[in-house]
């Protein structure tokens, strides 16, 4: 029998222009996805084969915040879980708190609950005067693989410090105990502090928020479109000097591995191509802005996070980012036996 035949990236569904202005029926969906077949944006190829393909959409914005590449439906609503999140620390901000540095950064992280990023939660919890309990986020173990099992190791238990989110949750307990808002109920989208990120959402995106649900660490989760969401981190970057957005971006860049860890595609990119603003949420969505203010965000549709990287790679690549951390974030090998035997690789 023949051997299988390296076979060429899928060429289907190519590029073609996106009209922002062209949104579906934002009156809460039921079902945000998009009933047009999205493109493939990564193939699973094993000993030469494509053994599985990730579907998803994508877009590119210009300098100038004109679409420069759509793959899929780019203006349908997505949740951008933890891509939020710059958003979420920008709403803090405007509330009345004032963090910066590396406090700023953790505000915005989904951290990998590594030992200095736990420590700084509990540090920031004993200067605000707010007891661990108070969390609402659900106890967990670290995100990252390596200190997962370090920290099992060591005997620990799931808790709220440790989940990826404390950071965020923290920074609103704490604006919610210097404004006297309930502690109790700061994750309800009614209460005064959810209410403002709900318009830092709308004023980066400069559109409504299409639906509100629930993120997995329990807070207000606000759907927007993936032009939307590209636009709200040019907006970040672009922002004034000394503004909530420019703040929450500035400290980002400044402590990317606040922002997710020492492992993470996040802080590689932010450390190796200065001025660059990233984040990545749960369920393969990704959002990036350069400093000259051309963006990209995308969303792979089953939320397969190992298609994060080849994809964002290739994207980066068509901003004109090179370099050796492009080829890391890139490289996805797939293993047999412990040697490596094909690859996870961009289709578009």
């Amino acid at each position: 029998m023949p051997a299988p035949q390296p076979s060429q990236p899928s060429r289907e569904n190519q590029p073609s222009p996106a009209d922002p202005s062209s949104r579906t029926d934002r009156s809460a969906p039921t079902s945000a996805l998009s009933p047009v077949v999205p493109p493939v944006l990564a193939e699973v190829v094993r000993s030469g084969f494509v053994e599985g393909r990730h579907r998803g959409s994508l877009v590119v914005l210009g300098a100038d915040g004109a679409v420069q590449l759509a793959l899929g439906d780019v203006t349908a609503p997505v949740f951008p879980r933890s891509s939020n999140k710059p958003m979420q620390a920008a709403g803090v901000l405007r509330a009345g708190l004032d963090l910066a540095g590396e406090r700023l950064a953790l505000a915005a992280a989904s951290h990998s609950g590594e030992p200095f990023h736990r420590d700084l939660v509990r540090k920031m919890l004993d200067e605000y005067g707010l007891d661990p309990a108070l969390l609402q986020c659900p106890p967990d173990l670290p995100l990252d693989a390596e200190e997962r099992d370090t920290y099992l190791a060591s005997g620990a238990a799931p808790d709220r410090v440790t989940m990826n989110c404390s950071g965020k949750h923290t920074a609103m307990l704490a604006v919610c105990a210097q404004r006297g808002w309930p502690l109790e109920t700061y994750l309800d989208p009614e209460h005064p502090l959810q209410r403002i990120i709900h318009r830092v959402v709308e004023d980066a995106a400069g559109e409504p928020v299409a639906a509100v649900g629930t993120d997995g660490c329990g807070a207000p989760l606000m759907a927007i479109s993936l032009v939307g969401l590209a636009r709200a981190f040019r907006s970040f970057v672009a922002a004034e000097p000394g503004s909530a957005e420019r703040r929450v971006a500035d400290a980002m860049r400044a402590h990317p591995e606040y922002v997710a860890g020492s492992r993470r595609a996040d802080t590689w990119l932010m450390r190796e191509v200065p001025g660059t603003l990233s984040k990545m949420g749960a369920e393969a969505v990704q959002a990036v802005a350069l400093p000259d203010g051309r963006a990209l965000a995308f969303k792979v549709e089953d939320g397969a996070t190992r298609a994060l990287g080849p994809v964002l790679a290739r994207a980066l690549a068509l901003l004109g980012v090179e370099g050796p951390v492009v080829d890391r974030i890139g490289r996805a090998p797939l293993l047999g036996a412990g040697r490596e035997v094909g690859e996870i690789r961009a289709a578009f």
